[in-house]
Formats: structure tokens, sequence, C-alpha cells
């Protein structure tokens, strides 16, 4: 199953935030020997992508010695790492990234082309890059979503339809709890009431103390979204205003969705169960470190739901079982009868994948082969997995893929202990992730082993599907470009990053959300904020895209 959000997520939106952030340098320095190629990419903490597995098998297959300049997967310091490069004038002949990690955006790549730091990749892929070619015939949408607003291909962006990575909004409870308090799933957001008041008070977790959390999150996993969209279109923000999230769309009309009576009431409910004592009080600032610190908690069980993207809270060799006890719960229904969601791009418009003119013709081709080897499924397969025989294998008879219709392709292995850990460049080789490479994946038929992970994220994704909100605003296709981007660039920061703030101070009980003045103050921020200016240029530009 395809990604059905958009496939130009951040064309219009996360180009506005580092528009003018930075002023690269495009002189003609010397470059390294033709043999010698430097790339920029994100490195995680157990990685050493010079001495990777994988990197390896580029050199010899290419005959190059790959150097690489790296960065954390951390997104704020890859941003600013990526951007010290840049205007260092010293930068390397590529950078390879990881769209949740940081990528360009529409604006910069048409600025840093327009500058002859970045060179167009048009006259590059062709016959020399069948696989490329051969993606951009297979899904047209991803030729589109590589095309700049300027009519060049200054870079390849990351095509990933991923199904279970959509619908971020979920929410994970503990089946076993249900069970030890007798309710079945909540359906209805005074269900969910009910059932976590019941978390909270009847010990289900059956250690004599009072030590349950009915409901946790963490940054990244706002509760906010699940919570409110029973009572208004509400989709995931970052407090760095890189996702439009409050925007809404009613009646084709772009709206600020904090502005709206419904997104009161949703805050209101909200804020009763915090004060309640029904969401953790860490919810709003815990990072996934911490969050994973509970779900494995040493004292036992001790979260009853959590609103986040996938289980991976809870590890899988805890010995009492929690690893299978938690379940997806579908979106539940409002008082106005609305049961939507937020589906949550995948795949995103800017690129993940360029070359700068530090570059030489000659490692220009060699770098588009690079590229052009990852798309193939013989390269595909060991850049994000790693060595065949010790981290992934072809399938063997009575195998299954994702899609029980589909062939299988591959399946992935669980190395020995200590092994394994620095054979792939993961997500950096996720350039074109398609809908049938996705479910070739061989998985076990059992979705509480850790084999069955991949089907158990898929199953609980389709209980998400069909739930997409009419108010979603399609801010993956509208771009805005020259002044206007220059002046949403700070404008979205303020008044994303307040929503976010705003929000979480009226769920904790510092804002008072019942409070006429308090939700006055409020409208009056946003307005002082650029708010209304913040509208205005969004709706001129969906305009224009229509």
């Amino acid at each position: 199953m395809t990604n059905r959000f958009a496939r130009a997520a951040a064309a219009g939106a996360a180009l506005a935030v580092a528009a003018g952030a930075f002023a690269a340098c495009s002189s003609e320095s010397e470059t390294s020997p033709d043999d010698v190629i430097t790339i920029f990419a994100p490195q995680g903490g157990d990685g050493d992508l010079d001495d990777n597995a994988f990197t390896k098998v580029l050199e010899e297959k290419f005959d190059v010695d790959l150097q690489f300049e790296t960065t954390t997967y951390d997104a704020a310091a890859a941003a600013e790492k990526r951007q010290t490069s840049l205007a260092s004038g010293d930068y390397p002949d590529a950078y390879m990234l990881i769209p949740w990690v940081n990528q360009f955006t529409n604006e910069e790549l048409v600025k840093l082309g327009g500058q002859g730091v970045i060179v167009p990749l048009d006259d590059l892929i062709g016959e020399d890059t069948p696989n490329i070619t051969a993606a951009f015939e297979k899904e047209p949408d991803f030729k589109e979503m590589a095309t700049s607003t300027d009519g060049n291909i200054w870079g390849l962006p990351a095509w990933n339809d991923c199904y279970h990575c959509s619908y971020g909004a979920k929410l994970w409870m503990n089946s076993a709890w249900l069970e030890a308090v007798d309710l079945e799933q909540p359906t209805t957001p005074e269900e969910l009431r009910t059932v976590l008041e019941a978390f909270k008070t009847q010990d289900p977790n059956g250690n004599g103390k009072a030590d349950e959390i009915p409901l946790s999150g963490e940054v990244g996993s706002s509760v906010l979204p699940y919570l409110m969209n029973p009572f208004v279109y509400t989709q995931y923000s970052n407090s760095d205003g890189t996702i439009p999230g409050s925007l809404g769309a009613v009646d084709g009309e772009a709206v600020l969705q904090p502005t709206r009576d419904e997104w009161r009431e949703g805050i209101s409910y909200v804020a009763s169960l915090y004060e309640d004592g029904l969401i953790d009080e860490a919810a709003f600032t815990q990072n996934g470190e911490a969050l994973s610190a509970k779900g494995n908690s040493a004292d036992g069980v001790i979260l009853g739901s959590v609103t986040t993207l996938h289980p991976g809270f809870v590890n899988a060799d805890n010995e009492d079982g929690r690893y299978t006890q938690y379940d997806a719960v579908p979106p539940l229904t409002g008082p106005n009868g609305s049961d939507t969601t937020w589906a949550g791009p995948v795949s995103s418009g800017g690129a993940t994948f360029v070359i700068t003119n530090r570059s030489s013709e000659a490692k220009q081709r060699k770098l588009m082969e690079i590229a052009d080897f990852i798309v193939s499924y013989e390269g595909h397969v060991p850049a994000e997995f790693g060595v065949e025989g010790v981290n992934w294998a072809k399938p063997e008879a009575g195998d299954v893929a994702l899609d029980e219709d589909a062939e299988p392709l591959f399946k992935t292995l669980t190395p020995p202990e200590g092994e394994g850990l620095n054979n792939s460049w993961g997500a950096i080789a996720q350039i074109f992730s398609d809908e049938d490479f996705r479910n070739g994946q061989v998985t076990g038929t059992d979705i509480y082993e850790p084999a069955g992970y991949e089907r158990r994220l898929f199953e609980a994704t389709e209980l998400y599907e069909g739930h997409e909100s009419d108010e979603a605003f399609p801010y993956w296709d509208v771009t805005v470009t020259g002044e206007a981007a220059s002046e949403l660039a700070t404008i979205q920061t303020n008044v994303e990053s307040f929503v976010v703030q705003a929000g979480a101070e009226f769920a904790t009980g510092v804002r008072d959300i019942e409070s006429d003045e308090d939700w006055a103050e409020f409208q009056q921020n946003l307005t002082d904020l650029g708010a209304d200016r913040y509208i205005e240029i969004y709706q001129q530009a969906w305009d224009e895209s229509k």
C-alpha cells in the first residue's frame, strides 16, 4: 500500500525554514583527486561510515575511495553542521542525507543551484543511470518530486512507500491491562477517559502499588494529535517550526486550527485528563529515551498506553512478556461524529542527495553511478540492511512477504550479539524504497514475535487507513518562493513553535483553557506573531497552486 498523503511534503513547508539561513560560497578551489570522493552524511552512534561494510562494497565496485564528513542523527545538530559545512566554502563533493534527520529544501536547492554550489542532475540522469530512469518512469511523482520549482533537478529526494511510517499519531494500549480491568478498547474520548481512570485506580499491573501511568508520550510523539483529532483536525507539530502543523483547510480556506472553538474544546478535554492525573506529567517534556526507560522499567509494567508511531518503547527481551501486550487503538469518534486522524507524509520533496561544484565531471558521473546502484534491487538491499548471510538473506520456500500476495524478495536476519552493527548505510539508502520493495520483505506471521514486527506495524496502520481528515491543509502541494518565502521563514517558526509551547501549557494547566481571558490572550499572541500574514501567504500560494 502506498502513502496516501502527498509526495512533496517538504516542498511547500520546509522551504520556509532555511531561506536565507546561509551564504554558501561558490568558489572554484581545488578538489581532491578523481578517485577520492568526499561525502557529508549522518552517522549513527555505533556507526563508522569510513569503515562501513557497504562503503567497502562501493569502493571496490566503483574503484573509488569514499571519505566522510559526518553529523549525528540529532535533527538540530545535523541542520547546523550542514549549514556550517556549506557556509565554510570547504564543503564535500556530495551530500547524502536522511529526510527525518535533515535534508535540502526546494528553496535551498534553487538558491544553491543559482549560486553554482550544487550541480544540476538533469544531464547526468539517462542511459548511465538505468535504475533511476526506470524509477522515474515507474513512479512519475518521484520525478516530479525531484524537480525543483525552477524546473531543474538539483538533487534526488527520498521516495519511501513506508506504509507503517505514516499515521504517526497512533495510540498503543496495553491489552493485558484492559483485560485486567474488564474493559474493551475505547472508541470515544469519554470511553478513553474511563479506561485511563481504571488504569490509574484498579492496579492493572497487580503489584499492589499505585505506580501505573495511564497515558504517556514524548516530545517527538505528542499526545495531542490522537487526543484532539476527535474534536478538530490536529497534526504533529515540532517546536522548530519546520512543519506548518497548525494549519487546516475549511471550505477551501486556509485556517489556523488553534483559533477555532473546536481546538479549544479538544485541548480542554486533554487538560481535564491531565488534571485528573491520567496523562504522564513528563509527556510534554521527556525524550524517547526517557519514555523507553519507563516502558522497560525494572519495576515491572507501568505504562498503560502511549501515543507513538510504533511500540518501540518496549524491548522484546523483557521476560514478563510486556512486548506482546501493546496493540493499536483505532482513531476515536468525537462528539461531532468525526473519527479522523493525521496521516502524516512520508516521502518528501527537496533532496537528500546532491552533488556540489567541488566534484569534477568524473566524480559527478561516479556519484550518479553509486546512487543508481543504490536504487537497484542489487544495491538497495545491502545498502539499507547490510551483509548477506549476516543481516539479510534470500527468501526460502515457505517464506511469506509483508504483502502475502507478493513474491518474497529478501528477509532480514538478527545477527549474533556484537556483529553486523556497521554493515549498512541504513536510511541513507532509501532513495527509492517503493511499494514493491517494501511489501516484498519477508516477515514473520506471528506479529508478537520480533520477526513479525513489521507485519505488526502494517496491520496496526491498516486500522487508521481511510480516516484521513478532509481538513488537512495540503502544504505538500503548495510552494512559497521569493520574498514571501523569506518572510514566511520567520513567521512560521514563530507561530508554530508558539503553538507547540502554548498547547502544552494549556494541556498542563499553566494556561487555563477554561478562562476566556487566557484564551483571548492566546489569540492576541498569535496575532502579534503574524498569524494573519501566515495564513495570507499560504492561502495565496495555495490558490496559485490550484
